[in-house]
């Protein structure tokens, strides 16, 4: 009976990860400048969950607690990785600049406008966004991975989609100037 134990933990553990690993990788790389970063938060996020297996709500409750571990470990990366950054600027007696994670990706103009935008919000507009469009996320699962009650989610995600709407805006103003040399209308001589 003794050895019955560790083999439903690994059991259910493997099914766990078979479940939700491609869902974790992709919030992973989302958030992340390199793939070796997402595949280290990835990495972690399941230790976490074998660790605390006995915490791991069963059935759809698994996925949001594991992008909620997750979401931690990219916190603790990027304060690590800031760190780091501090230090050597530190030690090269120059400023530290901060990663533009989403500034990387320059796939299509619709994609550019909007992560140009999205990466102007505050950190907790952008979370907020990302689980909701994303991770496809209800309220519900969104309130307890962020730390707050279901009708401040939706209240947040309103606000957070308004501040979007306004730099998307902003930036397709912006793009539209500099194809045009900075000239505005009316102002072509």
């Amino acid at each position: 009976m003794e050895d019955e134990e560790p083999r439903r933990d690994l059991r259910r553990f493997q099914a766990l990860y078979d479940a939700h690993h491609g869902a974790v990788v992709a919030y992973a790389r989302r958030r992340t400048a390199r793939p070796v970063d997402a595949q280290d938060v990835v990495a972690d996020t399941f230790t976490i969950a074998w660790r605390r297996l006995s915490e791991v709500p069963d059935g759809d409750a698994a996925l949001p607690w594991l992008y909620g571990v997750a979401r931690r470990v990219l916190a603790n990366q990027r304060r690590g990785n800031q760190r780091r950054a501090d230090f050597s600027a530190r030690a090269r007696g120059q400023a530290s600049v901060g990663a533009d994670v989403e500034g990387q990706v320059v796939a299509a103009d619709e994609r550019r406008t909007v992560l140009a935008a999205l990466s102007r919000l505050r950190p907790a507009d952008q979370e907020i966004l990302r689980l909701a469009v994303w991770e496809e996320l209800p309220h519900r699962d969104i309130a307890g991975i962020v730390g707050c009650s279901e009708s401040s989610v939706a209240v947040r995600l309103h606000r957070a989609r308004g501040r979007l709407g306004r730099e998307i805006g902003k930036e397709e103003r912006r793009v539209g100037q500099e194809a045009s040399g900075g000239r505005t209308e009316g102002n072509d001589r």
